[in-house]
Formats: structure tokens, sequence, C-alpha cells
């Protein structure tokens, strides 16, 4: 019996829909459906809810909303192999592989195995305060040291063991290439291939011609150190976990020993990913 562990976006309209024909299709094939006990209970599916879900021998897991919802289930699952799948029914969906039109056609490719597993960098984000390093937690898109609204900040950016410059600066990426096209993009990033073996530093609006965005490599720590806080400063994790960070604190960024494992089909590669949803040229 293949055990698929569903999560879907409570805050997505078309969720409870996308679910149903979800259930509705593996309602007869030889397949167990689970979910976090808190959304079977929103989307009125108790029966399905289990609890320390991530801890639930799993074979899939799939994510019903948009990139971000993904995100969030490759991060809960950091600490296992299990491979994720995500069902778009956000804006963008660059990274889930499933569209409405082809839901059963694909929810079949997943019973039947026809697919292929991408190992995707993970980052892992630690902070050094009071003399102490302290472990945050993992990201697959990116970590951002960033400060508040139209105020700069005074880094330090330190790589290995060498130190590169001080700089003002509105803040700084340290992205997987996964996340190359999310906020690295938009703050004047290369795109990377997902199967690039890099790091990315991209600063945000430096106030400086001395720093440009960085690739290096994937073994290199990347070092942020906070020479001053002219007012609250954060370190964010895919843009959906923040800590606060405090005056001389460090945030260390370094490849993760995990791995998020995602789920592509045949049908589509990166490039054409690329070219339908970033760039859809005139007329597509």
């Amino acid at each position: 019996m293949l055990t698929i562990a569903v999560f879907p976006n409570t805050n997505k309209p078309e969720a409870p829909r996308v679910l149903q024909r979800i259930l509705d299709f593996y309602a007869d094939k030889d397949v167990r459906i689970i979910m976090p006990v808190e959304e079977a209970r929103i989307f009125q599916h108790a029966g399905y809810g289990v609890t320390d879900i991530e801890n639930v021998k799993t074979d899939i897991a799939l994510s019903i909303g948009g990139d971000g919802t993904l995100l969030g289930v490759c991060r809960r699952y950091s600490h296992h192999a299990v491979p994720v799948c995500g069902v778009n029914i956000g804006t963008l969906g660059f990274m889930a592989d499933i569209e409405l039109h082809e839901l059963e056609k694909k929810l079949q490719k997943l019973l039947d195995g026809d697919y292929r597993i991408e190992h995707r960098l993970l980052l892992a984000g630690s902070v050094i305060s009071g003399g102490k390093e302290r472990f945050l937690g993992h990201a697959i898109n990116d970590i951002v040291v960033k400060g508040g609204v139209a105020r700069m900040l005074h880094l330090g950016l330190t790589i290995n063991e060498s130190h590169l410059l001080d700089c003002k600066a509105d803040g700084i990426i340290i992205s997987s290439p996964t996340g190359s096209t999310a906020y690295s993009l938009s703050a004047g990033g290369p795109i990377v291939n997902p199967n690039v073996r890099a790091l990315i530093v991209t600063p945000i609006c430096a106030h400086t011609f001395n720093i440009r965005p960085l690739i290096i490599q994937e073994d290199d720590a990347v070092h942020v150190a906070i020479a001053s806080i002219p007012q609250d400063i954060i370190v964010t994790f895919d843009g959906q976990v923040c800590y606060r960070l405090l005056p001389g604190d460090e945030v260390v960024v370094r490849k993760s020993e995990a791995q998020a494992e995602i789920i592509k089909f045949e049908d589509k590669d990166y490039y054409q990913i690329l070219r339908t949803k970033l760039w859809r040229p005139a007329g597509d």
C-alpha cells in the first residue's frame, strides 16, 4: 500500500475542491491518504488526520497550493527522505509540477512510480550570539538577513575564513540554486539551474559598487555579521519563518547535510518551465 501525505493550503479557496478530487481518485486504489490533524479538521476530513505526521512512514508528500506551500512541506521533511510533489493552485507555481488540468493523469503517474526525484540542496542557517552558535533551521530557497523599511544595515560579509568587505545595504540573500528564481532574482541575482551545486550570495540594494552577486562553492560557509542595529533586523527562512537578531550577532549559512527531494515528471524540463513560467513570449 502506498502512503501519501497531503498538505492542503488552508488559505486557498480552490483547495477543498482539489483535495476532494485527490481523495476521490485514490478512493478505490491501494493508497492510504493521511493529513495533518489541523488541516484534516479544517477541511472536514478528520478521519485522515494523524498526529506528528512528519514521523509517520510516508512514501510521497503532496502539497496543494503554490510554491510557498511546497517549500513549507520540504522543510517539514528536511530530516526524512520523503519526496514532495506540488499541485499548483498558486499564482506562479514554478516548483509545483502538477497543474489542475492534468491532476488525475499525474496522480496516476505517482501511483505507477512514473516520475523522477530531484535531490535539491538545502540551506542550514545558524546564529552566533554571545560566542555560542545556535542552529535555527533549514531553507530550500533562501536565508535572508534584512532590516526594517527604508533603513540600511551595516553588514560584514565573510566566506569561510576570508573577510570580503563591509558594506551598507538593505540586506543580503543567501540562496540555493532552487531559490535563484525567487527573491534573489528580484534583487538582481543570476538564474542557476537547480542541479548546479552552488550557493548564491546576492546583496539587496547595496550602497556600493564593490559587491555584486556571487556564485560560490556549495561547501563554502557564508558569515553575515551585523555591525550596527538601526532598528529591528531579522533573518528569514524561505520568507516564511523568521527570527529577530541582536546587536553583534552573526548569521552563518552552510549547505545542509540533508537534502530536499522533489518529484518531477518527464514531460517537463527546467528550461521549458523557465520559458512558460518566467519568460512567456508574446503570443503564447
